[in-house]
């Protein structure tokens, strides 16, 4: 299907020609441009289509593709040419690829920008990775306070091309005071005489240039908004951040905390692009980590060699007994951490989800219990079914409570809570499961 969606650029393509190559991509906005030129990097296809573009909407499809990408199409642009382009992109992404360019090249770049990109360049690089400075833009419409409806709707018929959204736009005072925002519609609707600073929205939500991106996303989300003006420690407004770009720190927030809750480090590119040794090293250390936690597995059993002689049909139960426990940790892990993520958990809830999970997983347990019980008594002794059951009321407890603490513990300590990962909650959980399984076994039957 996606062969036949760019057939109009592989035949333009094909032909060589620049004016066949320019109306074919004109069929496609930037994003899907983008796709093909990361489905065809490894050729030359993709990087004829970008070099084939007008620089400015090459500077538009370059923020759409991966860093890996922007590096590789980039990579052997004249000087002169990579300054036009990132004259061209949006202050955001611009400061996002220059960030990705080896110190000799930056220096060698900003040096060919002109005065007021180089300054709006380093006035943004010098914030923070990670907090809201460094997320926002600095192409937002901003108008003085005192003018009228009539001179606003002017201003943005002059420069609306450059913004990033002009549906809201900001309020100053001659202190580059935040004083307020004022919709495009408000604007359209009012008189033409009508002074732009009563036509001002109530319930102004702003954030600070040092919170950081999860914050500032959570903020949008909880509004609606279409962008979160950025101000600094005087209340002057530093840029705006808009919904997009907090997708995108949804999505890259998302993505780790499921490539941590999997033991997989994070990778700077997807899957598919991503080296084999990339690969290899994002996932190498916490399996080793894990071969060495399950010793403490091996150990358990080897402890109860006795009674496991004595009774080898308690063997038959234990990958039953020790899945179950490390299913329920992962259960409320899941729940914990994503909890934690959205805000929905902090920190002093942990008393309420102790004693929730405590219920919860007691009632799991005992219906858990009364199944494995019902099926010990068609493949063992009675003795050895009803110390399953009790087993397996104990484990799920255990596994449910671990599941529940430990994310709260790592969060406590500073610790990305989506490092008590599944595997590791699961491990934790099969050692215990071990050492109550025979401990309960060896109290019952004797050593």
């Amino acid at each position: 299907m996606e062969s036949v969606l760019f057939q109009p650029l592989v035949d333009a393509l094909a032909s060589g020609q620049p004016q066949a190559i320019a109306e074919a991509a004109n069929l496609f906005n930037a994003a899907d441009l983008a796709e093909f030129i990361e489905q065809n990097i490894e050729g030359e296809t993709g990087r004829a289509l970008f070099q084939g573009l007008p620089i400015a909407l090459r500077a538009k499809v370059l923020g759409y593709t991966n860093p890996d990408t922007q590096l590789l199409l980039t990579e052997a642009t004249p000087l002169a040419e990579l300054a036009l382009l990132t004259t061209e992109m949006p202050s955001d992404d611009r400061v996002d690829f220059f960030n990705l360019l080896e110190e000799p090249r930056q220096k060698q770049l900003i040096k060919k920008l002109d005065q007021e990109d180089q300054e709006d360049l380093t006035a943004l690089l010098a914030h923070e990775e990670g907090t809201a400075g460094a997320l926002m833009s600095t192409d937002y419409a901003v108008f003085e306070s005192g003018i009228t409806a009539s001179e606003a709707i002017d201003i943005l018929r002059k420069t609306a091309e450059s913004k990033e959204t002009i549906y809201q736009s900001y309020v100053i005072d001659e202190d580059q005071v935040l004083i307020g925002v004022v919709s495009l519609r408000r604007l359209i609707i009012a008189k033409p005489d009508t002074v732009i600073d009563s036509l001002l929205a109530t319930g102004l939500v702003t954030t600070h240039t040092n919170t950081s991106q999860d914050d500032v996303a959570r903020l949008i989300a909880k509004y609606d908004l279409l962008a979160l003006p950025v101000v600094d420690d005087h209340n002057r407004l530093a840029g705006i951040v808009t919904y997009d770009d907090a997708m995108d720190v949804i999505e890259a927030e998302a993505t780790e905390d499921i490539h941590k809750g999997g033991t997989v480090s994070n990778l700077d590119s997807g899957i598919t692009l991503a080296s084999p040794f990339s690969l290899y090293r994002s996932r190498i250390q916490w399996l080793v980590i894990l071969v060495f936690a399950n010793i403490f597995t091996g150990a358990g059993i080897a402890h109860f060699e006795d009674i496991i002689g004595a009774h080898l049909a308690l063997l038959f139960f234990m990958p039953l007994l020790v899945a179950s426990a490390g299913n329920a940790g992962a259960q409320s892990a899941t729940l914990v951490v994503r909890g934690i993520a959205t805000g929905d958990v902090v920190n002093r809830d942990w008393i309420r989800l102790f004693n929730k999970e405590l219920f919860v997983a007691t009632a799991l347990g005992l219906t858990m219990a009364l199944t494995v019980w019902t099926v010990g008594m068609f493949r063992t002794e009675m003795v050895i079914a009803t110390i399953v059951a009790i087993t397996m009321i104990a484990v799920v407890l255990a596994g449910g409570l671990i599941g529940i603490l430990l994310p709260l513990l790592l969060n406590r300590l500073g610790v990305d809570p989506a490092a008590a990962s599944i595997p590791l909650i699961t491990t934790i959980a099969d050692v215990s499961g071990v050492l109550i399984y025979f401990s309960i076994a060896t109290a019952i039957l004797g050593a």
